[in-house]
């Protein structure tokens, strides 16, 4: 990846939806030549692909909670993964050092649904215990740059 490809990548990430054309006009280079190298970056994995960003807000799924997860014994990072895939409320999850042994950022529709999603976290059958912290404001939510 040179410096053409991460100015290629930062328009990018500030509008996802320009033209090969509008970013080629910002980076020197022709539409066809950004186009070969965005489907060079997608086939390298650099650029994982495109979508839109939606507010939860927006959808209904305002309240969120970040949950430390504690299980009881050793279990694999693959394992934690299998059983928190079937829960729709987990956006994203972590395996992380510290006492914890993953992070789970969940999204709910209000506190009600939110302790009926941490309740059937818990009931995962390796689960021990969690820690939660609800979300009251979110101060900052960006995308990594390239420099």
């Amino acid at each position: 990846m040179d410096v053409l490809d991460q100015r290629i990548i930062s328009h990018l990430v500030a509008d996802a939806r320009a033209s090969y054309a509008e970013i080629g006009a910002e980076v020197g280079l022709s539409a066809p030549a950004v186009k070969r190298r965005v489907d060079k970056l997608l086939d390298l994995g650099v650029l994982q692909g495109f979508t839109a960003v939606v507010d939860p807000e927006a959808l209904g799924w305002g309240t969120e909670a970040f949950v430390e997860v504690h299980c009881s014994g050793n279990v694999p990072a693959h394992r934690i993964r299998t059983g928190l895939e079937p829960l729709p409320e987990v956006v994203a999850a972590y395996t992380v050092s510290g006492q914890a042994d993953a992070i789970v950022h969940l999204r709910a529709a209000n506190i009600h649904h939110l302790e009926e999603a941490m309740e059937r976290l818990r009931s995962v059958d390796f689960v021990s215990r969690t820690v939660s912290t609800v979300v009251l404001s979110r101060l900052l939510e960006r995308q990594p740059q390239p420099e």
